[in-house]
C-alpha cells in the first residue's frame, strides 16, 4: 500500500511541475507583452484628453445646449464591453461582465458592441442585442479600425438610433492594479460657459464637432482598447505568478508527503529484517 502510495505521489508532482512549466511560460510572455502595451496605452492617453478639453471648450463658449451632440429623443443606449480574447487571467473578463450588469442602462432599452473574444463569447450567449460585428480580437484592433467604428457610431447617433454610448473597459493602473471602468462618452458633456474661454475654430461649432466627435469616440475607442490589453497582460501575469506560487507550495507538500511515505517503507523493511534475524 505504501508503495502504491508513494507511486501516486511521484505522478502527481510530475504532473503539478508539468503545469508549473506552462505557467511560468505563460507569466514570461505576459510581462513581456505588458512593457509595450503599457507604453502604448500612456502615449494614446494625451490624444482623448486634448480631444476631450477642445470638444468642452467649444461648446461651453458656444453654449451649444440644444445640439444634437449633447442631447438626443432616442433612449436607446449603446453599451460598448471591451474583455480578453483569452482566459486564464484571474477575475479580469468577470470583472467587465459585473460592471456592465451594474449599469443603470440595462433596465432600458440598449444594444452591446462587444470587443474581445470572450466579451462576445459570453454577449452572445445571454439573449441581449448585439451591435454585431462578428468576433472583433483585442490583439488584432488597430487605430484605423476604431475609428472607422467611431465614425459609424457617431452616424447613427447624429441619426437618433443611440442616444448614449457607454464604454466599459479595464483601465491599466499598475502592474498589479487594474480597474473595471465605464464611462459615459456620448451625449458629450456640455462645458461650463466662461469668458476666458475663448477657442479659436476655423468653422462653426457645429461642423467642427461634425468632424471632431467622430475622430474623439474612435480616440476613445482606441484608449479603451489599449488600456484593455494592457490590463488583460497584467491580470494574466498577476495569476500565473500566483499560480506559480501555489504549485510550489503544492509540490514542497508532496514532496513530504512522499518522504514519510518513503521513511515508512525503510521503517517497515527494518522491522522485517529484524524479526526474520530474531527467529534464526
Amino acid at each position: 500500500m505504501a508503495g502504491a502510495s508513494m507511486n501516486d505521489i511521484k505522478a502527481r508532482m510530475k504532473s503539478v511541475k508539468s503545469t508549473m512549466q506552462i505557467t511560468k511560460a505563460m507569466e514570461l510572455v505576459a510581462t513581456s507583452k505588458l512593457r509595450r502595451a503599457k507604453e502604448r496605452a500612456e502615449r494614446a492617453r494625451p490624444y482623448r484628453e486634448l480631444l476631450a478639453k477642445a470638444i468642452g471648450d467649444v461648446m461651453g463658449a458656444a453654449a451649444l445646449s440644444d445640439s444634437p451632440w449633447a442631447k438626443t429623443e432616442s433612449k436607446k443606449t449603446l453599451i460598448i464591453a471591451v474583455a480578453g480574447d483569452r482566459g486564464l487571467a484571474g477575475g479580469y473578463n468577470a470583472n467587465v461582465y459585473r460592471t456592465v450588469s451594474a449599469l443603470p442602462d440595462t433596465s432600458g432599452e440598449y444594444a452591446i458592441l462587444p470587443l474581445g473574444k470572450k466579451s462576445y463569447d459570453h454577449f452572445s450567449h445571454r439573449g441581449v442585442e448585439l451591435f454585431d460585428l462578428g468576433v472583433l480580437a483585442v490583439a488584432d484592433i488597430g487605430v484605423g479600425d476604431c475609428m472607422s467604428l467611431g465614425k459609424r457610431i457617431a452616424e447613427l447617433l447624429k441619426s437618433g438610433s443611440f442616444g448614449r454610448v457607454v464604454l466599459v473597459y479595464t483601465e491599466f493602473r499598475s502592474m498589479i492594479s487594474q480597474i473595471p471602468t465605464s464611462e459615459i462618452i456620448f451625449p458629450l458633456a456640455d462645458g461650463e460657459p466662461t469668458a476666458l474661454r475663448d477657442p479659436i475654430v476655423a468653422e462653426e461649432p457645429e461642423e467642427f464637432l461634425d468632424k471632431v466627435v467622430p475622430d474623439y469616440i474612435g480616440g476613445a475607442l482606441w484608449c479603451a482598447v489599449l488600456e484593455a490589453s494592457a490590463s488583460e497582460s497584467g491580470a494574466r501575469r498577476t495569476a500565473m505568478n500566483a499560480a506559480n506560487k501555489n504549485a510550489t507550495e503544492m509540490i514542497d507538500t508532496l514532496m513530504l508527503k512522499y518522504n514519510r511515505a518513503r521513511q515508512s517503507v525503510i521503517t517497515q523493511e527494518i522491522t522485517e529484517i529484524v524479526s526474520g534475524a530474531e527467529a534464526l
